[in-house]
């Protein structure tokens, strides 16, 4: 795992398990599924979308569909092009396209558009607030990458060239992209970008500190 990715006890020691322990395997989905929800969060504040999701958004203006089936078919396209770059995907790889996609689908109708000003404010802080917290269960899985994060490394190793240029150079790419295509960029998808990083190192740090101090006592029931 990353250096700044804490190890807890429920991180898997084997990141291509294809059979993780139940309790790695249940915050995963927690995490993904607060991912995901964060995510519709945000769109329904109607202020600007995720740099992903302006792609996601594009793509269901330009084809007709939801965005979460939008966000499932971004996500399978960019999971293929991991095969020139032989990188392996792991039962969390998989999982989040699921997850994620799948949740966007179900809350993002729910949700209504924000009303106003204020609270399209609280809804992207509160939709930028999940994502860093189920960022930071996912990634202490160690069950593998998201799709977008696998492919950033997998073009890291294969160019040489610095992890920072590379995310650079996805994001702006796929906002872009996106944004031609209809995607929704605004006052929003800048507070994101803004506010994400500094978000989900806090979120690592304190899911850090309570694993620690919440470790169960294997041994109790043997």
């Amino acid at each position: 795992m990353g250096r700044d990715i804490p190890t807890t006890w429920w991180s898997s020691t084997e990141t291509h398990s294809i059979r993780p322990n139940g309790s790695t395997l249940s915050i995963l989905v927690i995490g993904l599924f607060l991912f995901g929800l964060g995510d519709a969060v945000i769109i329904s504040a109607d202020w600007g979308v995720t740099p992903w999701t302006v792609l996601a958004d594009g793509i269901s203006v330009m084809m007709g569909t939801s965005i979460g089936t939008a966000t499932f078919f971004v996500s399978l396209v960019v999971l293929l092009l991991w095969i020139p770059l032989r990188e392996r995907p792991g039962v969390g790889t998989l999982l989040n396209v699921i997850i994620i996609a799948g949740t966007i689908e179900i809350f993002e109708p729910r949700l209504g558009i924000s009303p106003n000003p204020m609270d399209s404010l609280l809804r992207v802080v509160i939709g930028t607030a999940l994502i860093a917290v189920g960022s930071a269960l996912y990634l202490t899985c160690n069950l593998g990458p998201g799709p977008r994060d696998g492919w950033m490394t997998g073009l890291h190793k294969a160019t040489g060239q610095p992890i920072g240029l590379v995310r650079g150079a996805i994001e702006s790419s796929v906002l872009l992209i996106g944004w031609l295509m209809g995607g929704d960029l605004w006052i929003g998808t800048v507070l994101f970008a803004l506010l994400i990083g500094p978000a989900v190192a806090i979120c690592l740090k304190v899911t850090k500190a309570a694993a620690s101090q919440e470790r169960p006592n294997l041994n109790a029931h043997q």
